[in-house]
């Protein structure tokens, strides 16, 4: 017969993987991809290093474990910041979803870029596609109502938001990379978003020239 874990062993892996998870997004924050090693990570969760490998194959897996976390906390920050609301405009919500976004990976820049840009494993890279297109999905609403009530001239809600993330991600990658956190960024990401996406300068309270 099949050996079955009790429902009291299994809450002890998963909160001893969970330590381990938490640990390895400290490592990449402070070390980047580059950086990380399961020792490092059995080292920061004190841990033994086959502890590591019992709960996760090697890099690739854990890193993607990371990444899901991360990226869980941080769609659900954005997505919130850009929810429709009474009174809100389609420019107040792309403002505060882009704010947001941009404003969070500046506070963790290592972890930021390891989560945009830098080189990491196939396995993982497939992983940092599906982070761009969740944070995607976050516009789309807002777009999609923003044309709906004639804010945004006409676009394909999904192709601007895909676009938006992407020219985000690929502004952000300097800063992120020199951990550089100029007071410029946010207020130029939010300007070149809303021009991007059409808003009118009335409905952000800029007088017409």
């Amino acid at each position: 017969m099949a050996y079955r874990r009790t429902p009291a062993v299994q809450a002890r892996l998963d909160a001893q993987a969970g330590v381990i998870v938490r640990s390895a997004m400290t490592v990449l924050s402070r070390d980047g991809f580059a950086g990380l090693s399961m020792a490092a990570v059995a080292a920061e969760a004190g841990v033994a290093t086959g502890t590591v490998y019992k709960n996760f194959s090697g890099k690739a897996e854990l890193v993607t474990a990371v990444f899901r976390e991360v990226v869980t906390r941080e769609v659900e920050a954005v997505a919130a910041a850009g929810a429709a609301g009474e009174g809100r405009s389609a420019a107040d919500r792309v403002t505060a979803a882009v704010e947001t976004f941009a404003g969070r990976a500046l506070k963790n820049p290592k972890l930021a870029y390891v989560l945009l840009a830098e080189p990491v494993d196939a396995a993982v890279d497939v992983e940092r596609l599906r982070f761009r297109r969740a944070f995607a999905e976050t516009y789309v609403n807002a777009i999609a109502d923003g044309v709906a009530n004639g804010q945004l001239p006409p676009q394909d809600p999904r192709t601007s938001a895909t676009a938006l993330v992407g020219a985000i991600g690929e502004v952000l990658v300097g800063p992120l990379s020199e951990q550089l956190h100029s007071e410029s960024v946010l207020p130029e990401l939010v300007a070149f978003a809303l021009r991007a996406l059409g808003v009118r300068p009335e409905s952000r309270g800029v007088p017409n020239e």
